[in-house]
């Protein structure tokens, strides 16, 4: 799947649709650490664990236990999983917050279009869509001249 060429690098806003090394959970204690203290969703396939510290960093860490199948079949649902990611960061995935995916188990269907079925609106119902503020947008006074 190829993004027009207007999803593709650096966004006039500051933004992107990279999956960059800052943006994942990168230890095992900072994966416990949401799993542990983060509020959690569920759909049938995904445990979803969020926590929010603030700052202007979003991070996602994805876990794909044996029980979803076969090394391939991990494989392929981890780069789905961060494709996922990737696609819908910006509506999705607040910064300041650290989410951790856990795969349950396989969906029959385990390509992107059912991965995003499944997750974006579970997302977007438990934890609300958080608006990023926007760069553009100017302050009002109260006091008009």
């Amino acid at each position: 799947m190829t993004l027009p060429e207007e999803r593709v690098g650096p966004r006039a806003d500051g933004g992107d649709f990279r999956f960059l090394k800052e943006e994942r959970l990168r230890s095992d204690r900072e994966y416990r650490e949401v799993v542990r203290k983060g509020e959690r969703g569920a759909t049938p396939h995904f445990t979803i664990y969020r926590d929010f510290l603030g700052g202007d960093v979003r991070k996602v860490g994805v876990s794909v236990g044996k029980r979803v199948g076969r090394a391939v079949v991990r494989n392929r649902m981890k780069r789905v999983l961060r494709e996922f990611y990737r696609i819908h960061k910006h509506e999705a995935f607040p910064r300041g917050s650290r989410t951790a995916i856990v795969a349950k188990k396989a969906p029959s269907r385990p390509g992107l279009a059912a991965v995003s079925a499944e997750l974006l609106p579970a997302i977007l119902r438990r934890w609300g869509r958080k608006e990023e503020p926007s760069l553009c947008t100017q302050e009002i006074s109260s006091s008009a001249p």
